[in-house]
């Protein structure tokens, strides 16, 4: 076992820090190998990856992750152990206040060899609270009855479920990390605030009592600063509600809209990000010219599927954002072979993330890394969708999955 320090941020977060320095990186599996570094230059691999470690009940992925055995958190050890992420997004990994599932995890799962890949370390981590599962004591849904996962400020069955974690292999600067948990949907200028159809008055789904609790992140949205040799590498961490789940108000899809838009005003420096606040007061966005990479399931594909239109384009259309526009042959053949509502998709099956239902949406592309285009370059991308006929296919799989209905998305950068 990996002795850690672990220190307790002011939102309850968890950072942990290895006392002994940074061991080198595993090699990567053929074909999902990293470029080449130039002479001094220092490259960065951040991958996003929505693993659904999430659970029916509370406590239950710690319990899960108390022995080395689980065979769905052996397999998607294995997809990061083989793409070897420096910087990983975990999506839909339930957060508990003592940070445990995270250290079991990486004790018991990512620190051990799994199908022959090379174990991987990563002496940081950071979560923190979700909105999942916390009861907002108000009728959001307007079903009549307040209680249960709908009208929790996100949808979740207990605290934490459905919730996010950082893991790196360099120092996360935990004092400098903004959290953005209790921001208020009403307080983005311009909002698509719900409406009820049913009513003459606009954006009136929510009460004006209402109005005053409703948070615009589903989760969280987390800058958390990653030092990489002298560098500060913002990570902009998320997980937007899925645009769907919902009726002719469309606020499920109106949140997913604002909840990306919340990065893309945020890394806009002047008057579009003067409106942000974070947990502890402090206003505005991201200082001008730091480098960042947005993580995250958006739940938004630029061409197909529910999402609002455009609301994934506000980030990748962006003037100070890369889109380095990931592949893998192995969701092209995904959509082949399941045809579908893959059929009639409009967009480029090379870039899906996600495996979907056949009949309604098929798959998609809704797992991004998004990098600054300043102080950082793109080197290299890809998902992590193996074809049929290569072993590692096994890991993917075909519904159910062994693993995840989405997959690994990674970037090489160089600082």
């Amino acid at each position: 076992m990996t002795m850690r320090r672990r220190t307790l941020s002011a939102a309850t977060a968890t950072a942990v820090a290895l006392t002994t320095c940074l061991v080198p990186a595993a090699a990567h599996a053929a074909d999902h190998g990293r470029s080449g570094d130039a002479p001094g230059q220092q490259s960065l691999r951040v991958a996003t990856y929505n693993l659904s470690l999430n659970r029916g009940t509370e406590g239950e992925l710690v319990t899960d992750l108390s022995t080395p055995t689980n065979p769905q958190a052996r397999t998607v050890a294995e997809i990061i152990q083989r793409t070897d992420p420096d910087v990983v997004l975990l999506n839909e990994f339930d957060v508990d206040a003592a940070g445990e599932a995270v250290d079991l995890f990486r004790e018991h799962y990512l620190e051990v060899s799994q199908g022959g890949a090379a174990p991987v370390e990563y002496p940081y981590a950071y979560t923190a609270p979700s909105n999942t599962g916390v009861a907002s004591g108000y009728d959001l849904n307007n079903d009549g009855s307040v209680g249960g996962p709908d009208d929790a400020f996100g949808f979740g069955f207990f605290p934490g479920q459905y919730g996010m974690a950082v893991l790196s292999k360099h120092p996360i600067a935990t004092d400098e990390v903004r959290t953005f948990q209790d921001f208020l949907w009403k307080d983005m200028p311009g909002a698509l605030l719900p409406d009820d159809l049913d009513t003459p008055e606009p954006a009136d789904w929510f009460s004006a009592e209402e109005l005053e609790v409703v948070r615009l992140s589903s989760k969280s949205h987390w800058d958390v600063p990653v030092e990489v040799d002298g560098t500060t590498v913002h990570v902009l961490a998320s997980h937007p509600t899925p645009p769907t789940f919902d009726g002719p108000e469309d606020r499920n899809g109106r949140r997913n809209h604002d909840e990306i838009r919340f990065w893309a005003d945020y890394v806009t420096p002047g008057q579009a990000s003067r409106y942000i606040y974070d947990d502890d007061g402090g206003r505005g966005g991201l200082q001008p010219g730091a480098p960042f990479v947005i993580l995250g399931d958006q739940n938004a594909d630029p061409d197909d599927g529910d999402s609002s239109d455009a609301a994934i384009d506000q980030l990748l259309e962006h003037p100070r954002i890369t889109d380095p526009l990931p592949t893998s042959e192995g969701a092209v053949e995904a959509g082949a072979l399941q045809g579908g509502a893959n059929d009639d998709h409009t967009g480029d099956p090379a870039y899906d993330t996600a495996d979907f239902a056949d009949g309604a949406p098929g798959n998609l592309r809704v797992d991004y890394v998004l990098p600054s285009q300043h102080r950082l370059r793109v080197q290299d991308a890809g998902v992590f969708w193996p074809v049929q006929a290569d072993p590692l296919s096994a890991l993917t799989g075909t519904y159910p999955f062994p693993s995840s209905d989405h997959r690994l998305v990674w970037v090489d950068l160089a600082l």
